[in-house]
């Protein structure tokens, strides 16, 4: 009686069976949605960032010191441009954009509740 050889296993490489090369299309699709993610990631956090700034400025902060605040309010908006230019970056993007001026709205927002509310 002859013995077969045992059947190759399939998470072992097969020198006579390569892999198949990778289609550049489906690369480029994986590497969008990879980007559209980390952007996703980067953007939840510099929200959670700066609310959080916004929120020590009001409540950690003695109420004599209104300098003080005013800067946590800025801090937190400054993060929230590095993140849109990180987010500009990831994808390609030129850095120097109108979504910059986005970092308005938490500033504006921070000051008024910071010093006036």
């Amino acid at each position: 009686m002859s013995e077969q050889p045992a059947p190759r296993r399939r998470h072992l490489m097969d020198p006579s069976q390569p892999r198949k090369v990778a289609d550049p299309e489906a690369i480029r699709r994986l590497e969008t949605v990879q980007r559209r993610v980390l952007s996703a990631l980067i953007l939840t956090t510099v929200v959670h960032l700066t609310a959080g700034f916004i929120l020590a400025a009001k409540l950690d902060v003695a109420g004599d010191r209104t300098d003080a605040q005013v800067v946590l309010v800025v801090i937190g908006a400054l993060f929230w441009n590095v993140g849109v230019a990180a987010v500009l970056g990831i994808n390609k993007r030129p850095l120097l954009s109108w979504w910059h001026l986005t970092s308005l709205l938490p500033l504006a927002a921070g000051i008024w509740w910071v010093c006036f509310a």
